[in-house]
């Protein structure tokens, strides 16, 4: 059984899986951020289906890209639940995740990454990256793609759709994206690729602002 949570931008979602099946899912809508609602609705979740966080096999979280702080957030639940249970964790990135939504065998995955950018990335439909993960604008990022045999997935594709060829297929993926790392993670969980909570890192793609202001050495 595994507890996973995504809390990379304001619609999150947590959600317990079994084998890989969904129990439950639940869509978290909170632009003011998680922290407040995260672990009562988590409880919630678990008393519904009578259990507890000691009877988890594994967690698992979105680990970017996204909101810094959204990421952050989830991270540091899962890890802390993890540890308190003395469990692993498993990090999904949200461009895999999307992935299980489609139906094509190449699959170019895409996220709005505001300031005119994109998230974006290309997987098998095996979920194995064939592409890397980048921050860019979508039409250089467009450029970089197959010329066919590919398919894009997205929760959101309308501010993109006016670049792109109509007969490229475009699954709309749901908001909610908790039961889909769930079950990637069970299969690494399987695989025996659960991770201690303290080696697990967030996959930011975009360096922060932070990191952009900072003088250089």
């Amino acid at each position: 059984m595994i507890l996973s949570i995504d809390t990379t931008s304001e619609f999150g979602s947590i959600a317990l899986t079994e084998h890989g099946r969904l129990i439950e899912e639940v869509l978290l809508h909170s632009p003011e951020g998680f922290g407040h609602i995260l672990f009562p609705s988590l409880e919630k979740l678990l008393e519904r289906h009578s259990v507890t966080v000691n009877q988890m096999d594994c967690f698992a979280a979105a680990s970017g890209p996204g909101s810094f702080t959204g990421v952050r957030i989830g991270l540091a639940a899962v890890k802390g639940l993890a540890e308190a249970a003395g469990r692993g964790v498993v990090a999904v990135s949200n461009l895999r995740a999307l992935a299980s939504f489609g139906k094509a065998p190449l699959r170019a995955t895409v996220l709005d990454a505001r300031r005119g950018e994109v998230y974006g990335a290309v997987y098998s439909d095996a979920l194995d990256r064939v592409a890397g993960e980048v921050v860019m604008k979508f039409p250089a990022w467009l450029e970089t793609l197959p010329s066919s045999a590919f398919e894009f997935v997205s929760t959101d594709f309308s501010p993109f759709r006016s670049f792109v060829d109509p007969s490229i297929p475009v699954i709309k993926a749901p908001r909610a994206l908790a039961a889909a790392i769930g079950s990637i993670a069970w299969k690494e969980y399987e695989a025996g690729l659960a991770r201690d909570p303290a080696a697990i890192d967030a996959n930011y793609i975009r360096r922060s602002d932070a990191e952009l202001k900072a003088p250089t050495p």
